[in-house]
């Protein structure tokens, strides 16, 4: 059985991934805490990352299913040189992690099953090294919006979920800026859970 190959993002109701001004001090850009906050405080996120407490409610538990059934994940370098000092010596995945890269580096191992592979062959090679990492688990392509968007427009994404917080962020990063016609593709929707931190809508890619 392919492994199902997921896009899972938080996303502001303007668009946003990420606020302006990125860097490696300031990881989401201004005003990123207000896109990712509501997954902070919640027992599964914090379980992964070694911490106890949070809120143990709908939102936790998706984000428990997710990590239950992701067997691997594909990144960008920005998305990893960006996160590499906030994920700690304990990252949050617990998976083999494929990091799309053209600096190749050696196989780092993390505490807790964490693995960052870095591939310097593309996009088509870090999903075949993470579906036979993954097994009948699925692959998430993890991020950033750049990653996303070439694997979106290569076709490649089976099911795409996003976090909608109620937040009119301005400007910053868009998703889904740039795809033009390899964009246009059809999804039904097959979830959609309502918060009161977050609007959580599941699609599928319809083949």
């Amino acid at each position: 059985m392919t492994a199902t190959v997921t896009a899972d993002l938080a996303i502001t109701l303007d668009g946003y991934v990420a606020g302006p001004n990125v860097s490696g001090d300031n990881p989401g850009g201004d005003g990123a805490e207000r896109i990712f906050d509501w997954i902070h405080t919640l027992a599964s996120w914090r379980e992964r990352q070694g911490m106890t407490g949070g809120d143990e409610n709908r939102d936790s538990e998706l984000v428990r299913e997710w990590f239950d059934a992701t067997g691997a994940v594909v990144m960008g370098r920005t998305m990893y040189d960006l996160g590499e000092e906030f994920w700690g010596d304990n990252p949050p995945f617990r998976t083999p992690v494929f990091v799309l890269t053209h600096r190749p580096r050696p196989t780092l191992v993390k505490e807790g099953g964490t693995t960052f592979h870095f591939v310097t062959e593309g996009i088509h090679s870090a999903l075949e090294r993470a579906r036979a990492a993954a097994g009948d688990r699925n692959v998430d392509i993890g991020g950033g919006a750049d990653t996303v968007r070439q694997y979106l427009a290569a076709g490649l994404v089976d099911e795409l979920q996003l976090h909608v917080v109620p937040v009119l962020l301005g400007g910053g990063l868009r998703l889904f800026e740039g795809l033009g016609d390899a964009g246009r593709r059809d999804l039904e929707q097959v979830g959609a859970v309502e918060t009161p931190l977050a609007t959580h809508l599941k699609y599928r890619f319809v083949k």
